[in-house]
């Protein structure tokens, strides 16, 4: 995982959710983030490996939340680094968020 470090990936934890941002730090199941937002809905993937490969085909119906600066995920079983198209989809899908 260590050739991972400094790309953004898709996040996937046991039972956080999934996540996305890049990778700053892992050591067993915890990584640390950075540039991070949690890809709580979305539509025009099938599956996180398609959303880190592809991006999603409808970015207006997804809820994808506010980008935090940092964050520990400590249940993580799975880690996908984004194509360069992906990250750029997932970076311009509207935040998510009540106001």
């Amino acid at each position: 995982m260590k050739d991972f470090k400094g790309k953004y990936c898709v996040i996937r934890g046991d039972r956080s959710g999934v996540f996305a941002g890049i990778l700053e730090e892992q050591e067993g199941r915890e990584v640390i983030l950075s540039e991070c937002r949690r890809l709580w809905y979305w539509n025009g993937a099938c599956s996180i490996s398609e959303i880190a490969k592809s991006g999603v085909i409808y970015p207006e119906d997804c809820k994808f939340t506010v980008i935090i600066d940092k964050i520990k995920i400590i249940d993580v079983i799975e880690i996908i680094p984004c194509t360069k198209e992906a990250e750029k989809c997932i970076r311009e899908v509207k935040e998510w968020k009540k106001n």
